[in-house]
């Protein structure tokens, strides 16, 4: 339960203090006098009763009613419901406008010009001034404030006999549930009965018939573009004259961001005073009144709806991304249906003779499904990418946005991008993240009907069907009773404000009215504390990433046959067969760029991981750090679709021996790639591992069977119960712990998070420090990665170690990199990194000052482990490339390509060089190919190992004659790496 109306207040016309021409609004009375412990009296709550200014008015005009929305310093909303009536003017109030309009004559006169203000009468004439009634509320009853008040008034100009101080007390000590679809029947004790009714789940928003009316205002296009510009933050301007009309359209946007909640500054109506407001840096969504547009034509950067005239305008400087592709035409389609259900039928021959329409309510909540289930096309499959942080003593939750965006196949998408950086978002993950909570309709629609969504996609009729079942849920959603008749309230006489009232409204009795809000606090003492009932469950997670977007699966298709050669490469190099490893390196070269060969490549170097540890021989080193190379070189530094982070536990565990007691890592090798130093991959990473050992805290070890799963991916049948279900399980069990118990999970998780920091303070100090880390001047990045300037180097061969290159970061970064010394930077960056995710996962200061205090220890130790390595790999002989010998040309022969190197290999059609006769094999060969005017040469040396060592002879095509060797995978792109792979036929080869 919750009081309906927390302060009652009575604002009237007063001068300016500073006798300007415009006066002020003064409080007259408030009640009660003290301010709530629970809610303080707002502050500048008379600007807000008369967002125009507070002005005398030559005639009486009707009563007004409109509900301003203010925000309090904690983000809660105060509804202020405002009556606002006009009485003659006192003496006062009229001499001090005459006054005033006197003195603007004078100045006019002054200065050479003379302006009649037609708001400054005659002395004679009768002025009214506005005086409100103001009900200030923490709950959003727009009808009930709307009948309250005007009974109220009602009674003052009709003359009733009843008392206003009883209309008030009643009306403050009204208590009424805040949701769960209860209704109550309140009366005020004038005659009078109103039933409330809540929504019977709090957190669908109650929109009335406020979207549709924005629909009917604005029209479908401009709808969707303020619906874009709000999600991705942009600053978004509502003109009107009416007052009510900017507080219903801006309701109205805020409906349809459901389920996420908007962050930023929101002022339905804004008064005249605090224009200033609209320059603020930061995204809005305001209304003013239309009076003020002039004021707003220098904004360049707002969006500005103007209500009255249907229009919306966007400056050139803003660019609104628009909904994908064909999310935005599947929309605005079904829209269409709804907002005019004759277009489909304005064709036919023979239409029927009548068309069902939706009434305004309805209609309304049948826009809203349309926008209900464009989020769950959105936003579907989303849980799969939560990673559990913590789980006590409250869960923290994190989003993996480049494995969501990844396995949508939405990671250029402008607009998808920029909803899952905003601060809403941030919001719907920490609100709905939450695995053990009450699910609403938005749960269940993400959670079960996406397939039926997706089979109804090419169906309009059924779309439309569907939108109508949404919608009746959300309108019975905000009227659980629609039957029950809603208010009996006394209502003043249509012309009633035209009759001279024999006095002003009266100033109530502060005593009697503070009497009966004393006597409703002293039963409410007595009674238990309302406790907010919910039914909590463990919220559905919905089909999986990969079973969602089997239409779109990626851009570039792998076949199996592909697949296959990576698996045979990888085979032949762990197997010793370096000669069939280097026949398939190109083609799996060529394979990596497809990402399902990427994954292929890190699931096979895995299984021939043991005990964390892989030694290898130089060769295989070799081999494995191309690979790894190539499959990162087209990572970008969000690894949408996990590559780095596949291959992150790998180059930690393939290594080689280059001395007793020196031993170098795969990762001093593939540091020049600019996810390494991506803060966004490490936090991903972070939180990953901390939510498998998390969840491994919590489950039996029998049921911890299966290796952690890929973000995205379906957990195994050994591994059903995921990190969200152990975490509801155990959210749900929580209260029924003793304290010590709890106390000792706490610890435990926290020990989790600490331990895993300290990991990955030796992992990323690793992939961060280069492998000649004495280096002191650092190399400047590439442009547009940020500001970091770090030394790295990238081994591929064995004649390349100790190479320095160029290593990459992004905001965050490292500065005063110039200035600084490699080990510095590197340090500042990890305690940059420890300090976010140990912040947001609850470790307390004194671990996090321990982390502090060990980062610089193991970046050193790493440093000092790094020379002993550097030395070593300096004394590797160097890889032994053949010699290009020029061949010999004939008179008159020019040369136009000049050594390309090749690898020349047999086709098969011949055993060695002398044919049936025998002799020794002189295919493969590695070498150089020539171009000339007249003739393709190959000169180059067997690389059979039981082949000779005569050079080969340069040999000719004649008329350019050269044939591609066959690719293992299948007939490759023309211009790629296979041109330099030739095979001369054996007879035109001079052998």
């Amino acid at each position: 339960m919750a009081r309906l109306a927390d302060y009652f207040v009575l604002v009237a016309f007063g001068p300016h203090p500073r006798g300007s021409g415009e006066g002020q609004g003064q409080i007259l009375q408030r009640f009660p006098e003290k301010d709530w412990e629970d809610n303080p009296f707002p502050q500048g709550i008379e600007l807000f009763c008369q967002p125009s200014g507070w002005q005398l008015c030559p005639e009486r005009n009707p009563p007004t009613f409109f509900v301003a929305v203010l925000t309090d310093i904690n983000s809660e909303r105060h509804y202020c419901a405002c009556l606002t009536f006009w009485e003659p003017a006192e003496p006062s109030q009229e001499t001090t406008r005459v006054e005033d309009a006197t003195e603007r004559e004078e100045e006019g006169d002054e200065g050479g010009q003379t302006h009649l203000s037609p708001t400054a009468p005659a002395p004679s004439a009768q002025l009214f001034a506005p005086k409100t009634l103001v009900l200030v509320s923490r709950l959003d009853h727009t009808e009930v404030f709307r009948n309250s008040l005007g009974l109220i008034y009602a009674i003052h100009v009709e003359g009733l006999n009843v008392c206003l101080e009883n209309v008030i007390g009643n009306l403050l000590t009204c208590t009424v549930p805040l949701a769960g679809g209860s209704q109550r029947t309140i009366s005020l004790g004038a005659g009078d009965r109103q039933v409330i009714q809540t929504p019977l789940a709090d957190s669908l928003p109650v929109s009335r018939c406020s979207v549709a009316l924005l629909f009917r205002q604005l029209g479908i296009t401009n709808v969707l573009s303020l619906f874009c510009a709000a999600l991705t933050e942009h600053k978004v301007l509502f003109l009107s004259r009416s007052y009510q009309r900017l507080a219903d359209a801006c309701r109205g946007l805020l409906a349809l961001l459901f389920p996420l909640r908007y962050s930023f500054t929101y002022v339905p109506i804004l008064p005249a005073q605090l224009l200033e407001v609209l320059s603020t840096p930061t995204p809005f969504i305001i209304g003013v009144n239309a009076a003020f547009q002039a004021e707003t034509q220098e904004l360049l950067d707002v969006i500005v709806a103007d209500l009255d005239g249907g229009t919306v305008t966007i400056p050139e400087c803003v660019h609104i991304p628009p909904l994908p592709e064909p999310l935005q035409s599947q929309t605005h389609s079904v829209l269409s249906m709804v907002l005019d259900p004759e277009l489909e039928l304005a064709d036919l021959a023979f239409p029927p003779p009548t068309t069902s329409t939706s009434s305004l309510k309805m209609q309304d909540k049948e826009l809203r499904a349309v926008f209900l289930r464009l989020f769950a096309q959105l936003l579907q499959g989303y849980r799969w990418c939560l990673h559990v942080v913590r789980i006590h003593p409250e869960p923290v939750i994190r989003f993996h946005k480049a494995a969501f965006l990844g396995q949508r196949g939405l990671v250029e998408d402008d607009f998808l991008m920029k909803v899952l950086e905003g601060m809403a978002f941030a919001g719907f993950v920490s609100e709905r993240g939450v695995p053990y909570r009450p699910t609403d309709l938005f749960d269940e629609l993400v959670a079960h009907e996406v397939a039926r969504m997706r089979a109804d996609e090419n169906h309009p009729q059924r779309v439309l069907r569907h939108v109508q079942e949404l919608a009746e849920q959300l309108y019975k959603n905000e009227n659980p009773y629609p039957a029950v008749a809603m208010h009996k309230v006394q209502r003043p006489g249509e012309s009633s404000h035209l009759r001279r009232v024999p006095r002003p409204f009266p100033r109530l009795d502060e005593g009697t009215v503070q009497w009966i809000v004393d006597q409703a606090a002293a039963k409410m003492q007595g009674a238990p504390p309302a406790v907010k009932a919910e039914r909590r469950t463990t919220v559905p997670s919905g089909p999986p990433m990969t079973a969602i977007l089997e239409r779109c699966s990626g851009l570039h298709v792998n076949s199996a046959r592909r697949l296959e050669v990576v698996r045979n490469c990888i085979s032949y190099v762990f197997e010793g067969k370096m000669l069939e490893a280097k026949k398939l390196l190109p083609a799996v070269l060529r394979a990596l760029k497809g990402r399902a060969a990427r994954r292929c490549l890190a699931q096979e170097l895995h299984l021939h991981v043991q005990q964390n540890r892989a030694v290898l021989d130089h060769q295989q080193f070799d081999f494995v750090v191309r690979m790894m190379n190539c499959c990162l070189q087209d990572c970008t530094s969000l690894d949408e679709h996990g590559i780095a982070a596949a291959l992150l536990p790998l180059v930690t565990a393939f290594c080689r021996k280059l001395s007793p007691g020196v031993t170098q890592f795969a990762y001093s090798c593939v540091q020049e790639h600019v996810v390494w130093s991506t803060p966004q991959f490490w936090e991903a990473m972070f939180y990953g591992d901390v939510q498998t050992h998390i969840r491994a805290l919590y489950l039996e070890p029998t049921e911890d069977l299966a290796p952690a799963q890929e973000v995205g991916e379906a957990p195994s049948q050994e591994d059903e119960r995921s990190a969200l279900d152990v975490a509801s399980e155990q959210r749900r069990l929580w209260p029924t712990l003793s304290r010590e118990k709890q106390q000792e999970l706490v610890q435990k998780e926290e020990s989790t998070v600490f331990s895993q920091a300290i990991h990955y303070a030796n992992r990323m100090s690793y992939l961060l420090l280069p492998l000649d880390s004495s280096k002191s001047r650092l190399l400047r990045e590439r442009a547009g990665l940020g500001d970091l300037e770090s030394a790295s180097n990238s081994l591929v061969t064995n004649s390349m170690a100790g190479s320095v290159a160029e290593s990459y970061d992004t905001e965050s970064g490292f500065e005063d990199a110039e200035t600084c010394d490699v080990a510095g930077a590197v340090v500042r960056f990890i305690n940059r990194f420890v300090d976010k995710v140990c912040t947001e996962s609850g470790v307390t200061s004194d671990h996090l000052k321990g982390l502090h205090v060990m980062v610089p220890d193991i970046v050193q130790m790493h440093i000092e482990t790094l020379e002993a390595v550097q030395r070593e790999s300096r004394r590797l002989p160097p890889i032994q490339k053949p010699k290009l010998l020029r061949p010999r040309l004939l008179p008159g022969e020019e040369c136009v390509l000049d050594g390309l190197r090749v690898y020349l290999l047999p086709d098969g059609r011949e055993e060695g060089a002398g044919g049936s006769a025998g002799g020794p094999a002189l295919l493969p060969a590695e070498g150089a190919v020539f171009l000339t005017t007249y003739r393709v040469i190959f000169t180059g040396m067997p690389t059979d190992p039981l082949g000779g060592g005569p050079l080969l002879p340069g040999g000719c095509a004649d008329q350019g004659e050269a044939h591609q060797r066959p690719d293992p995978c299948g007939p490759a792109p023309a211009g790629r790496a296979p041109a330099a792979l030739l095979h001369i036929p054996a007879a035109e080869n001079g052998l």
